[in-house]
């Protein structure tokens, strides 16, 4: 049976009403302006080198570009053979901190970088768990839920930067409540979340959130980044260290007692990322004590033929053919126009 894997991309195709529109009236205006030049026969002549024909195959054929590049973004595909799987595993959910304040470089050779190093190093040793992502600063965002795709998960990891989440500040809370909702309800494995932050300008919902979590049985690991002395933010655009609105350097310093009250009160571990290696052996050492669950009859999420490559590539074809498709009429034709 066929469906789209993105529904949503169709809306798309709703760029075609106006472009065919703007079509129509470019016909009318051409057929207006024609009449109040006052000599048809006239225009007829000066423009018989010009085939409407062809413009019109022309418009055809970007209008098909565009409907099937809106159809093979939402990826029309059908369901294969379906793989049943026993997996075991827990859900990990990573919320990481991508403020600017995590540009500091009181870690080396930023918080931010050391934070990627660390959440890359976590994935190498979590082979059976599936992985959920979260960005947070301003606002806390899903950029990827929960997954076994290590390779991509990695991906996700390396592209994480303070432009991700355009809104400054530290929502330790939303970012938490966030990684809640993304766990499956019904799902019967362990569920972690590691907050990797420097803590500051954090939200009063941190606290009150962390209490949930244990009373939710998800387990809350706390990882630290930055120095209690503190440091400058750099800004990228202009090359010098942010300033406050009196025109003094900012200085950011990690908020260690927020980050260990967070785990006392959820029940976790707090831990400063001062040494990777030192901190992910703690870290593995505590979720290798949360029990592995089994899920029985988990569905391969590689069960599916797509065919939006095909589509890609009619789109393709149509607008190289366009190209070459010339609007002027041959010779020949023009002679015929003016002898009659």
């Amino acid at each position: 049976m066929f469906s789209f894997a993105h529904i949503a991309y169709l809306l798309l195709l709703l760029l075609l009403i106006p472009a065919a529109i703007l079509f129509v009236f470019n016909k009318r205006w051409k057929k207006k302006t024609k009449k109040k030049i006052g000599d048809e026969q006239l225009v007829d002549l000066l423009t018989a080198n010009h085939s409407k024909k062809k413009f019109s195959v022309k418009f055809y054929f970007i209008l098909g570009a565009m409907a099937l590049t809106a159809l093979g973004a939402a990826n029309l595909r059908t369901a294969g053979k379906a793989e049943l799987v026993n997996r075991k595993g827990r859900d990990i959910v990573i919320a990481m901190d991508v403020s600017k304040s995590m540009l500091a470089d009181d870690v080396k050779p930023t918080r931010l970088d050391k934070a990627k190093q660390f959440a890359t190093k976590l994935l190498d040793q979590l082979p059976d768990d599936r992985i959920g992502l979260i960005w947070f600063a301003g606002k806390a965002y899903l950029p990827m839920p929960l997954t076994a795709d290590q390779g991509a998960a990695k991906l996700f990891i390396q592209s994480a930067a303070p432009d991700a989440v355009p809104t400054q500040g530290t929502v330790v809370g939303e970012a938490l409540r966030l990684a809640v909702e993304s766990f499956p309800q019904d799902s019967k494995r362990y569920k972690i979340i590691v907050l990797i932050t420097d803590g500051e300008d954090h939200d009063d919902a941190a606290e009150r959130m962390a209490k949930e979590l244990k009373d939710r049985g998800i387990l809350l690991l706390t990882i630290g980044l930055g120095s209690l002395e503190g440091s400058a933010i750099p800004d990228p655009e202009t090359k010098n260290y942010k300033k406050d609105k009196f025109g003094q350097t900012v200085i950011t310093k990690l908020n260690e007692p927020l980050l260990k009250q967070l785990a006392a009160v959820s029940g976790g571990l707090y831990g400063n990322l001062e040494n990777t290696d030192d901190m992910l052996k703690d870290v593995i050492a505590t979720i290798n004590q949360v029990e592995k669950k089994a899920v029985e009859g988990e569905v391969s999420p590689t069960n599916y033929n797509n065919y939006f490559m095909w589509f890609l590539l009619g789109a393709l074809l149509l607008l190289i053919a366009e190209l070459f498709i010339s609007e002027r009429n041959k010779p020949a034709t023009v002679v015929a126009k003016k002898k009659g």
